[in-house]
């Protein structure tokens, strides 16, 4: 400080005359003095606490309790910037639909079914989703004078693809079907669709939908995944904890979870890492694009693991995430995903919020609120985010799915993307807590 002399005081007679502004000082019968805040003050703080010593003596604007840098310094434009500790952190809050684009899928016939799976295509040309009924479809998307790219985005909506067969993709689903869990794996080619729903395993061809082969178990299957670059490896999570691993025809089983398989992930270089719900819920887990970190994601908490050595690098409550005040994102996480450069992890909350993460401290970065994702006919309680899934070629795309069967497609804006990486391939689109176990499967899968 400064100056130690008080300035000003007042008597608070019993209560504390805040009308406006986000933070009051008091003193203390103790000779100290105590900095009381509201939840837009503790963001104000903790932004100002990341500053320099130097930099802190400028002054900061303050428009609705978020902070706003003066003119004497620089605004973040690219993830490496608004990474540097040196510099202000900068929480955006889109809350209005006019910051960031979005479509909801028109082809909802069945509300009473939630969105169980969401996955794009590998080519980013479509996306995949599979229902809690058992039932799984595909949208595209082609090249056109609007879509140049022909990739998912928020300004057109897909088609719903229908092979000239006319089949459909649906999987058998048990009678007592309220404990089974929707599975659904996309092979690296974009070829072969893997799918169960409490019943048998069924393969299916993509372009006519016609069922390949079926998997037939003791148990029900849990989770399912594709080697990245192996079409003929596949891994099968069981609900007995058993993991089944598939090469053209020879099958391996691992064992070491106590409870039922939750998650699974293949990295290029042979290694496969499962969560499990031994620690009271679901855990998924999602490799970096580097092979060598990974996200696991619980209702509880969001980390990043070394999958060498499977050791914590950073978590985050979801209570309490990393640099924000616990009444921003309070409720627990139903999903989160990598961006395609795993700069960022897309995480979506039971209430319907939307929260960026910085992959690497995460950190915060942008809160989209449901006010800015959910139309208000469906905004109710009951109508809660899913499960997320991010675009494989831009990385401010991603497709949300809802309890009430929906599937919306968010792209933010180049105004609200401010400090987050847009893109990542040369072709753009003309716009208008946790367990987890691994295994090192070099030896027993050949590439």
């Amino acid at each position: 400080m400064d100056n130690t002399i008080i300035l000003t005081s007042t008597d608070a007679e019993g209560g504390l005359p805040i009308q406006q502004g986000n933070l009051l000082v008091v003193t203390t019968a103790d000779n100290g003095f105590k900095v009381l805040s509201n939840v837009n003050g503790l963001i104000a703080l903790r932004a100002m606490g990341a500053r320099p010593y130097e930099a802190s003596r400028i002054p900061l604007e303050m428009k609705d309790g978020v902070e706003k840098m003066s003119k004497g310094t620089e605004e973040p434009r690219n993830l490496e910037d608004a990474s540097d500790k040196t510099k202000p952190w900068e929480l955006t809050e889109i809350v209005d639909t006019t910051q960031c684009r979005t479509v909801t899928m028109p082809d909802n016939s069945d509300t009473t079914s939630k969105v169980a799976r969401l996955l794009y295509t590998n080519s980013g040309d479509g996306i995949l989703a599979l229902w809690s009924n058992g039932v799984q479809k595909l949208w595209k998307c082609s090249r056109s004078e609007q879509n140049t790219s022909g990739k998912v985005t928020a300004s057109i909506i897909p088609q719903l693809w229908q092979p000239n067969t006319g089949l459909v993709m649906s999987n058998d689903v048990p009678y007592n079907s309220e404990n089974a869990v929707p599975c659904l794996a996309l092979a690296k080619n974009d070829s072969y669709i893997m799918s169960a729903c409490g019943g048998k395993v069924s393969l299916f061809n993509t372009m006519t939908f016609k069922v390949i082969t079926t998997f037939m178990f003791f148990t029900s299957s849990t989770f399912m995944a594709f080697h990245p670059q192996d079409n003929n490896i596949i891994a099968i999570g069981m609900e007995d904890s058993v993991i089944h691993i598939y090469n053209v025809s020879v099958k391996r089983r691992l064992k070491g979870h106590q409870k039922r398989i939750t998650g699974l992930a293949f990295s290029t270089s042979n290694i496969l890492v499962s969560s499990g719900a031994d620690a009271q819920g679901p855990t998924r887990v999602a490799f970096h694009s580097d092979q060598v970190h990974l996200s696991v994601c619980h209702e509880t908490v969001l980390a990043v693991y070394d999958a060498n050595k499977m050791e914590c690098n950073r978590q985050v409550k979801s209570l309490q995430p990393s640099g924000c005040p616990q009444e921003v994102l309070s409720s627990p996480i139903s999903s989160a995903a990598y961006s395609c450069n795993s700069q960022l992890v897309y995480a979506t909350f039971t209430d319907g919020n939307i929260g960026v993460f910085d992959a690497d401290s995460l950190k915060l970065r942008c809160r989209i609120a449901p006010s800015a994702n959910i139309s208000p006919a469906f905004s109710n309680s009951q109508t809660i985010h899913a499960l997320v899934a991010t675009h494989p070629q831009e990385a401010n795309r991603l497709a949300v799915g809802l309890t009430d069967g929906s599937i919306k497609f968010i792209e933010l804006s180049e105004t609200e993307n401010r400090g987050l990486p847009v893109a990542v391939d040369n072709e753009t689109e003309n716009r208008g807590t946790t367990a987890a176990s691994t295994t090192n499967t070099s030896e027993q899968l050949p590439r």
